[in-house]
């Protein structure tokens, strides 16, 4: 959806498209009629912005031909669809039935991912809307944290490199800026802003920078405000905003029908301890309050004695969009785990899942109003 900031610069709304499973180029327009089209009609809005994710096979076969990529641009544009950003965090297979640190490889040190970067930094140029300022794409945060050391953090730095140079080449042959967002995540060599701004230092900021994904960062009990005056003093800048929201609560026992076999949800309290996976906190009785890394739908009030990070995604929409100009012109509502839901929250039918998506969807625009941008 295009919003605009008081001060007058265009802002994108969207939602990420690795909830859905399709992988190759059929399913993905496929997918676009069963959700997309139904989900821009809830909302009545002319235009809905995606944050679509392509898996590696089909984004190296779309840079590859350019008459895949207009004819993707054309089955966008007939739908009243447009891509700003895309996700480039799972490498394939995300919704497998188990995905857990699969989701992690290939990492930074690897030439498959910084490969597959630049093939989604080549389709979205081609993918942007005429009047969009700039592209991003969201990324893994170098890796997960083990195995890691001085050998693969100087592999990682030589790729990244290379990928500022491959952005600068992508800009050159089509005049479109594309910029690559790492994204802290719990459990990763990169999760809190700190550890951004030392693994990050010296990064090309005009085409590299940080995906915030709002979850992540309230799973780091870290506050919004104080890491977006980090990242601005390190010269990172915030290139795209993932809406989200993990569950928290004082009361671990509420959670346990959360445990599921697809996705990590690491576990944190705000005394530092921390399980890579909810039921590892459980086994090892880590004391509460927990924050878990558990996209949960944005609308949704669970209830007591469980509650969600929305608090932290408010207080962050005020630092992001709220002040005199914008510190970021993408935002991306990433709930990828409706499918894993427990079952009373879980949608059912396709119609339901749109249903779902266009209620986070409306909760993010009036989120946005509410700290002053026009919708």
């Amino acid at each position: 959806m295009r919003l605009r900031h008081p001060g007058g610069a265009p802002l994108h709304l969207s939602y990420c498209t690795n909830v859905h499973a399709a992988e190759d180029l059929d399913g993905i327009i496929a997918q676009l009629d069963v959700y997309a089209v139904p989900i821009r009609a809830r909302l009545g809005t002319d235009v809905l912005g995606l944050g679509l994710w392509l898996a590696a096979p089909v984004a190296a076969a779309l840079a590859e031909d350019p008459a895949l990529r207009a004819r993707l641009r054309r089955e966008l544009s007939a739908r009243g669809l447009e891509v700003v950003t895309l996700n480039g965090f799972p490498y394939r297979s995300f919704q497998d039935t188990v995905v857990k640190h699969a989701v992690y490889h290939p990492d930074w040190t690897t030439a498959d991912r910084l490969s597959y970067t630049l093939d989604l930094a080549l389709v979205l140029a081609d993918l942007l809307p005429e009047d969009a300022a700039r592209g991003s794409v969201s990324t893994l945060p170098l890796a997960w944290r083990d195995p890691w050391d001085t050998g693969m953090a100087d592999q990682a730095a030589r790729r990244l490199d290379r990928l500022a140079a491959g952005l600068a080449d992508v800009e050159s042959a089509t005049g479109r800026v594309i910029r690559v967002g790492f994204e802290p995540e719990p459990g990763c060599v990169v999760e809190t802003t700190g550890q951004a701004v030392e693994r990050l230092a010296g990064v090309d900021g005009d085409r590299l920078g940080i995906c915030l994904d709002l979850a992540h960062l309230a799973c780091a009990w870290e506050e919004p405000a104080d890491a977006l005056k980090e990242l601005s003093r390190a010269g990172l800048p915030v290139v795209k905003v993932q809406l989200s929201a993990a569950l928290e609560t004082a009361d671990p026992d509420a959670l346990r029908e959360y445990v599921e076999p697809r996705f990590l949800h690491q576990t944190r309290n705000p005394a530092g301890d921390a399980a890579d996976d909810l039921d590892e906190a459980f086994e090892r009785g880590l004391p509460g309050p927990w924050r878990v890394h558990y996209h949960v739908p944005l609308h949704v009030s669970p209830p007591a004695p469980l509650a969600t990070t929305i608090p932290v995604m408010r207080a962050a929409l005020a630092e992001l969009a709220g002040g005199p100009r914008p510190l970021c012109d993408h935002f991306d509502v990433e709930t990828y785990t409706w499918g894993v839901l427990p079952p009373a929250l879980r949608p059912q039918t396709p119609g339901q899942l749109a249903a779902g998506i266009a209620a986070e969807l409306d909760f993010a625009r009036a989120a946005l109003r509410d700290v002053g941008v026009m919708t």
